[in-house]
């Protein structure tokens, strides 16, 4: 079979406005630009999905405040404030975790999973994350972490350890509730966080002893 080449020279001279009617030209530019835009608006928007906390700063070590209370620590467990903003504009809830991935089991250690919080929610009070939960906006519901119960469980690495890595991550969901059992673990828990999530942000902190 003989192939077809389209000479060089073919598209020389081209001219849309005379080659196309004006209107058919400027709303085909038109309609590319607006989705240009759309794209880049769009990117920017998760871009800007942001966690903060006025209790734990990126990359410090975190307070004895918020150190466990058990397993040989002696800190206060009490749970960092958390702010978060510019979520995208679906969400339908969120989900909160603190993750050590430097805990000496081979899967890290769930410190604190809270999920089906609000979509108008955007924040936690310093000492919200009690194993009830009473100080947690609306519907919010926890998960069992690590230590085996509900609740905020605060660092407590092996003695000896370089300062483990504590990652708090705030994920948008694309639904308003996670159908999880009671007693679901972490695991479990964020399994169906990250198959609804539309986007997330997160900030980490250091603690050693």
């Amino acid at each position: 079979m003989q192939a077809f080449h389209t000479p060089l020279n073919a598209f020389q001279g081209f001219d849309p406005e005379t080659s196309m009617s004006k209107t058919s030209f400027r709303t085909l530019a038109a309609g590319l630009a607006l989705s240009a835009a759309a794209l880049t608006s769009g990117t920017a928007a998760a871009a800007d999905f942001t966690l903060t906390s006025p209790s734990v700063a990126p990359d410090s070590t975190i307070a004895d405040k918020h150190v466990f209370s058990g397993f040989g620590c002696s800190g206060g467990n009490l749970s960092p404030a958390l702010r978060w903003s510019n979520a995208p504009a679906k969400t339908q809830s969120f989900a909160v975790t603190v993750y050590d991935p430097d805990a000496p089991t081979g899967s890290g250690w769930w410190h604190w999973v809270a999920y089906n919080i609000p979509g108008q929610a955007s924040g936690f009070a310093e000492g919200a994350g009690t194993e009830n939960g009473m100080r947690l906006p609306g519907s919010t519901q926890q998960g069992r972490t690590d230590f085996g119960k509900t609740g905020y469980g605060g660092p407590c690495p092996p003695v000896g350890d370089k300062p483990h890595r504590y990652v708090f991550t705030i994920y948008a969901l694309k639904i308003a509730t996670l159908e999880v059992p009671a007693d679901a673990t972490a695991a479990l828990i964020g399994f169906m966080i990250n198959a609804n999530k539309i986007g997330q942000a997160s900030f980490t902190a250091t603690y050693g002893r």
